[in-house]
Formats: structure tokens, C-alpha cells, sequence
């Protein structure tokens, strides 16, 4: 190889070093401006919001000077942005202060009902994928049928109708009149006191314990909520299925594939979806952020233990840390998500990757 080659060599690599640096740096500024916007939004509603916190934690009818006391060791006498500054570093160290309503730390709060959260939203975007994809599909090959007609009509309702709607009227029908699963709440009063959680997830730690009566009572707790969860991840999930599927089904290497004589399923299943599973992956990712964070109300309406319903209860007992705390955490997992979503699709697309 003469010199001018592995000189253009060398600085066609040296420019993709920069590219790769200036990638990482731009990645770097996005996580930290996104989340001190998050901070910011969250520390100027707590500003905002009507509730003196220092009232909430002594009581109305506190002398003056305790009511002081406690404003000056809250920090709340301190200037906005001093206030601002000791509110970032403790929220960087996990310090969101302490529950009026439990009289516990936050973070401690949140570590214990947050699990109960996440296994709610887990369960639901499997149901959502694994019946939001076949759908999808299925709707983009009949397009225009009666098919397709009924699938948007599902996705439209899971659209439209009020999710606590739901929950109300499912109750209702399975377990007031069906007893087709258990009542709101997420395990039977008669194994809460012998049940003993491991990693927060009951349907994972009752197969650890090898309990099975237990894993039966649990799951149909969970069922219910987590199907109407489901629908609605299904909702969203099936009409961007349909719409990535569209698009792989006019790509000429479609067209390709059926001039070699390739069978409808495998053209379908093992060339288009497979395209399509890239972009799919982030809308995934998405709607399980979706989830985490729009579970207040099924939560509420199922009365189930998690980060929804106690963030709930603590906004009607005016416990501002509480509710900026459980605000913050959702609002990270929502970023955290959107970033790895984001990492993953370029990981799967090496149309994205820097050469």
C-alpha cells in the first residue's frame, strides 16, 4: 500500500473517530439538558402548586415559630435558585425528603410500590405485542377488507374510550358477575401475611417460593388490569404495525421475493416483519413508557399498590414531596427509555451507524 492511501486511510479514520466523539458528546448533552429540564419543570411545580409544604408537615394551627423553624431547615427561605441548586443534588443523590403521609423517606416509598408498577406495565405491553402485532400484520395484508376495517375499529376504541371506564365496567362483568377473576387489590388478605416478597415482582417471587396458590391468587389480581393495559398498548402498537407493514409491502425486494416464487408467509413473516421489528422496537419501548406513566388510573380504579395510587393518595393529603418524588422517577424511566429505545434502533439499523 503506497503512502497516499494509508494517508487517506488514516484520516478517513480519524474522521470517523470524530464523528463517533461528536455522537457520544451530543448523546451526553441530551441526557443531561432532558433531565435538568425534568428537574426544573418538576422543582417549578412545586413552586407553582397552592400547597405550603411546611403547613403540611406541621399543621395549620402551628405556632409561628415553628412554622419558621421548619421553613429555615426546609431550605424554603433561601433564594429560587439556591433552592433550585440544593433540590438537583438531592435529587442526584436520591434525596426527595420525607412522606407527610407516611412519615418515611421517599425514595424508600417509591423503592417499595414501584415494583408493583412495573410488573402491572410489563405484563400489560406483553399483551398489548403479542396480540397488537398479529393484528397489525394481519391488517396490512387485508388491507382495505373487512379485516383491516375491524382492526382499526379495536385500535380505535382502545384509543377512545376512557381507560377507568373500562376497569369500572370490567369489574363489573368479571369479577362482580362472572367471578372470573379476583376483586381490585394485588394479592388476597389471606396470603398477605404469610406471602414474603423477594424482589417486589409477586408473580416472579411466588414461582421462587414455589407457591402456587399464591401464584394463582396473584395472577388473577393482575389479569384484569393488566388486559385492560394491554388493549390499550394494543391499540397503539397494531396501528404502527400496520403502517411500518405497509410500507416494507411496497419495498421492491418484496417484489423480488414473490418473482423467486417465496410463499406468502415467509414474504410476510420472515422478510417484511423482519424490516419492520426495527422501528417496531422503539414503539414498543414507548408504549411500555406509556404505561409506567399512565397507569394512575388503573391503578386507582383497581386500587393497586403502586406508584400511580400512591402518588394519588399523597396529592390529596397535600404531600407535595411525595408526589414531586414519584413525578421525578416516572419522568427519569420515560427518558431512560426513550434513550435506550433510541441506542436499540441504531444498534438493529446499520443504516444509522456511523461508517
Amino acid at each position: 500500500m503506497s503512502n497516499t492511501q494509508t494517508r487517506a486511510e488514516a484520516k478517513r479514520e480519524s474522521g470517523r473517530a470524530s464523528a463517533r466523539a461528536a455522537a457520544i458528546a451530543r448523546f451526553v448533552v441530551i441526557v443531561v439538558t432532558t433531565y435538568l429540564g425534568l428537574l426544573a419543570v418538576t422543582f417549578f411545580i412545586g413552586r407553582v402548586i397552592p400547597i405550603d409544604p411546611v403547613l403540611a408537615i406541621v399543621g395549620d394551627r402551628a405556632p409561628a415559630h415553628v412554622v419558621e423553624r421548619t421553613r429555615i431547615e426546609m431550605g424554603l427561605n433561601l433564594p429560587y435558585y439556591q433552592q433550585f441548586f440544593l433540590y438537583v443534588k438531592g435529587a442526584l443523590q436520591g434525596d426527595f425528603g420525607t412522606s407527610v403521609l407516611t412519615t418515611n423517606p421517599v425514595m424508600s416509598d417509591i423503592r417499595r410500590v414501584f415494583p408493583a408498577t412495573m410488573e402491572l406495565a410489563s405484563l400489560g405491553t406483553i399483551i398489548g405485542a403479542l396480540f397488537g402485532i398479529p393484528l397489525g400484520v394481519l391488517a396490512a395484508v387485508k388491507r382495505g377488507s373487512i379485516v383491516d376495517q375491524i382492526v382499526r375499529i379495536i385500535g380505535l376504541v382502545g384509543y377512545s374510550v376512557p381507560i377507568f371506564w373500562l376497569g369500572l365496567l370490567g369489574l363489573l362483568v368479571f369479577y362482580a358477575r362472572l367471578r372470573w377473576t379476583a376483586g381490585p387489590g394485588r394479592i388476597d388478605v389471606v396470603f398477605e401475611y404469610t406471602f414474603t416478597p423477594i424482589t417486589g415482582f409477586y408473580l416472579l417471587d411466588s414461582i421462587l417460593h414455589r407457591d402456587w396458590a399464591a401464584f394463582r391468587d396473584i395472577f388473577a389480581h393482575i389479569i384484569l388490569p393488566a388486559s385492560l393495559l394491554g388493549y390499550f398498548s394494543l391499540a397503539y402498537i397494531s396501528r404502527m404495525t400496520r403502517s411500518f407493514m405497509l410500507n416494507e409491502l411496497q419495498q421492491e425486494y418484496i417484489v423480488a421475493a414473490r418473482a423467486k416464487g417465496l410463499s406468502e408467509t415467509r414474504i410476510i413473516w420472515g422478510h417484511a416483519l423482519r424490516n419492520a421489528a426495527v422501528p417496531l422496537v422503539t414503539v414498543i419501548a414507548l408504549s411500555y413508557a406509556n404505561l409506567l406513566e399512565g397507569s394512575v388510573l388503573t391503578e386507582t380504579v383497581f386500587a393497586w399498590p403502586g406508584l400511580g395510587l400512591y402518588i394519588t393518595n399523597s396529592l390529596q393529603n397535600a404531600d407535595m414531596n411525595a408526589v414531586l418524588g414519584g413525578t421525578l422517577v416516572i419522568g427519569s424511566v420515560f427518558i431512560a427509555l426513550n434513550l435506550f429505545s433510541d441506542l436499540l434502533y441504531r444498534v438493529l439499523d446499520p443504516r444509522t451507524r456511523i461508517r
